[in-house]
């Protein structure tokens, strides 16, 4: 995505890869640190031990492999539809969660970009959803891999053939469809919270298929944090303690 961006660019950016990539490269490994102390056992491990106690509903409805592979997949999907959801429509999750869409531009760092408390209660929601669904080990591993490449493409500043783009959003969250989720304009932020599937926003009613000002000039962010300061790693880390928490 990196290689794309560069060869075809969807957006001039404003604040440069030196301001912005630096620190959110390093929240990545924030992130990961703290993951692997909190957690010995993530969520693939979690499917592991949920199969081996038989929890869970797949578990109890004893379904061939191949269709509770398939069932586990697409139910983790809609789980993180709903929980992006909630962390917009509660006032703590999004001082959380805002750290996100505080990024002033956007690209494939700002898929890697979330504040180390939210990536833990992300990680104790899923583990939670893993062992009440009784997902296979390997379901929840392909989700894993799929939502991990697929945050990569959908943040990515990157310009798709029109008709191309068309076509994919139909079986894929796309770039275009994914930033208007990232604009600065409350009603397009509460819309596309899809990562990976693009089905739940048009089911569930969330669904816009493009941002007003168009994706040229569209203004990315929120307004509570828009100085080049609070691109910087510390800032990032204190964001959900500063006074300012307005939702979208």
């Amino acid at each position: 995505m990196i290689l794309a961006e560069a060869a075809a660019p969807r957006r001039d950016q404003r604040y440069t890869r030196r301001q912005r990539w630096p620190h959110n490269l390093l929240m990545v490994v924030v992130d990961t640190l703290v993951v692997r102390l909190l957690f010995p056992v993530a969520a693939v491990g979690a499917a592991v031990m949920a199969n081996e106690q038989a929890w869970g509903l797949l578990n109890l409805a004893n379904l061939p492999v191949w269709l509770s592979v398939l069932l586990g997949t697409i139910a983790l999907d809609l789980a993180i539809y709903f929980q992006h959801r909630i962390f917009h429509a509660v006032p703590w999750l999004w001082r959380l969660h805002r750290m996100h869409h505080a990024d002033l531009e956007f690209d494939v760092t700002t898929g890697l970009r979330f504040h180390p408390l939210e990536i833990v209660l992300s990680m104790a929601i899923k583990i939670t959803v893993v062992v009440a669904l009784g997902a296979p080990a390997i379901a929840v591993l392909i989700f894993e891999v799929i939502l991990n490449a697929t945050s990569m493409f959908n943040h990515g500043n990157v310009r798709l053939p029109q008709g191309l783009e068309q076509k994919l959003r139909r079986l894929v969250v796309t770039p275009d469809m994914h930033r208007v989720h990232h604009s600065i304009v409350p009603e397009e932020t509460n819309s596309n919270f899809g990562f990976n599937l693009p089905w739940w926003d048009r089911f569930f009613g969330t669904y816009r298929d493009k941002p007003a000002a168009g994706h040229i000039g569209m203004v990315i962010g929120i307004e509570d944090f828009r100085e080049p300061r609070d691109l910087r790693l510390d800032q990032m880390l204190i964001q959900p303690f500063r006074s300012t928490y307005r939702r979208p």
